[in-house]
């Protein structure tokens, strides 16, 4: 709780001490009161009381960048759990500093990932070229140095008294501007790792006082790269509440829809651009769908087309054989992944979750060489899904799984279902909000009174 009044400081703390606000003394049970303190603003005439201790409302700072919409969903997820679970208790933002505070090249890393994703052995090249911990060490703490100034203004408007960076270049800077700050103790720095199995090692750093990692995997990574025991915890992916918690009934859902009632159904998605074989692999599943004898369909096809208008504008244009729903920017994924029977996507670690919690079979048609290569075996190696590049191939399986090879596509669906950690943000938040509850007492150590990098250069 914060409250700003304007008024004499004098006349303020005449009250205050008739009141018996902590700080000033005075009389009353401290038991059955509000522990607050005061801040005085010079520059205003204005002071500012805000409450101290377990009652005190804290700012949770959520660091990612839309380098891909993983980062952000997962930031979403975590706080809107945080909202779910424990209301106003914590403040959230979620921020990308580094375009808002920064310059050249970390207020541009959207763009500069959007170009080298085009472009994949560009991509490859720098993500395997900066593993080594000697080089991105070297490059991020001078990077840290160069921007300090702005990284520092940018983490302190926000007060945070805890840091949860979802991106893996978000570890490393803020954490040697809080060393610089002597903030370390005061305010707790957590990681969110959002890819499933392969990664960068940036994901990784020692001074964090938690790493929530999404798979065993990935923990066993984290543990090689110098993390303790105590600091890694595996719960699984952030997924929003929304759709983790989504009760939802397949016929109803494919009434609401406009599905068919009857026939099986097929999730078509190329991301959030619509990028990939979409348009070869729909006309393929078209045909295979396609009883050749009787000229009935015996599955139907419901393609997501993302903010690629021109795919969808394409695909609505063409004379189909079978039922079809051609969707742009979807934002009730829940409900038409409810409504179908599996799903056909590149290997984003997002979407993966979400189809595992719907228990959807997963084609796996492409992946992003590094970060995401890790999750075809993820995948397949758990008997959840398949890889396949070619649209025909793809189309085959499904048509399979649709007739003779029924049995195969609920195994998968079980197996999938076994896979899924629904709770896995929640997990993330309530051990969250142990840490917080852990802090020792420098926590509410006012920011005006820590040292300050800025101040000393």
């Amino acid at each position: 709780m914060v409250i700003k009044v304007a008024s004499q400081k004098s006349s303020l703390k005449t009250v205050f001490e008739r009141v018996g606000v902590y700080g000033f003394g005075g009389g009353g049970s401290s038991n059955r009161q509000k522990r607050i303190r005061y801040e005085i603003h010079d520059e205003d005439d204005t002071m500012e009381m805000v409450q101290l201790g377990a009652d005190r409302t804290k700012n949770v700072l959520i660091l990612m960048s839309d380098t891909g919409g993983g980062h952000r969903a997962s930031a979403e997820a975590i706080r809107d759990a945080f909202k779910m679970e424990y209301g106003d208790q914590y403040r959230i933002f979620v921020k990308d500093v580094w375009k808002e505070y920064t310059g050249w090249p970390l207020n541009d890393m959207e763009n500069q990932y959007k170009f080298m994703v085009k472009h994949v052995q560009l991509w490859s090249m720098a993500f395997h070229g900066t593993s080594p911990r000697w080089i991105h060490g070297v490059y991020l703490a001078a990077i840290a140095a160069f921007y300090a100034k702005e990284v520092e203004a940018g983490l302190m408007e926000y007060k945070p008294d805890i840091i949860i960076s979802v991106h893996p270049l978000m570890q490393h800077i803020p954490l040697l501007v809080l060393k610089w700050q002597g903030l370390q103790k005061k305010v707790i720095f957590v990681t969110v790792i959002t890819d499933l199995n392969t990664c960068h090692r940036t994901w990784f750093h020692p001074g964090v006082k938690r790493c929530y990692c999404p798979s065993e995997e990935v923990s066993k990574r984290a543990l090689l790269d110098g993390l303790e025991q105590n600091q890694v915890r595996v719960f699984g992916l952030p997924v929003r509440p929304s759709f983790a918690r989504a009760v939802l009934n397949k016929d109803d859902l494919r009434v609401e829809l406009d599905l068919d009632p009857v026939l099986p159904a097929v999730l078509l998605m190329g991301g959030g651009e619509g990028m990939g074989p979409v348009k070869k692999t729909a006309k393929a599943l078209a045909e295979s769908l396609l009883d050749k004898e009787t000229g009935k369909p015996f599955g139907q096809m419901v393609v997501i087309c993302g903010r690629n208008k021109a795919l969808a504008s394409s695909l609505e244009s063409l004379e189909w054989k079978i039922p079809v729903k051609v969707r742009g920017f979807e934002t009730q994924m829940q409900k038409w992944m409810g409504a179908c029977d599996c799903i056909i996507t590149k290997a984003g670690p997002g979407t993966i979750a979400e189809a595992l919690i719907r228990g959807l079979p997963i084609i796996l048609n492409d992946y992003i060489p590094g970060q995401e290569k890790g999750n075809v075996p993820y995948v397949v190696g758990n008997g959840a899904g398949v890889f396949t590049r070619s649209p025909k191939e793809t189309a085959q399986i499904v048509a399979g799984w649709f007739s003779t090879n029924s049995d195969e596509l609920k195994k998968m669906s079980e197996n999938s279902l076994k896979l899924a950690q629904p709770e896995a943000v929640f997990d993330i938040v309530r051990d969250i909000h142990d840490l917080a509850g852990q802090r020792g007492p420098l926590a509410d150590v006012p920011y005006v009174l820590t040292s300050s990098f800025t101040n000393l250069i």
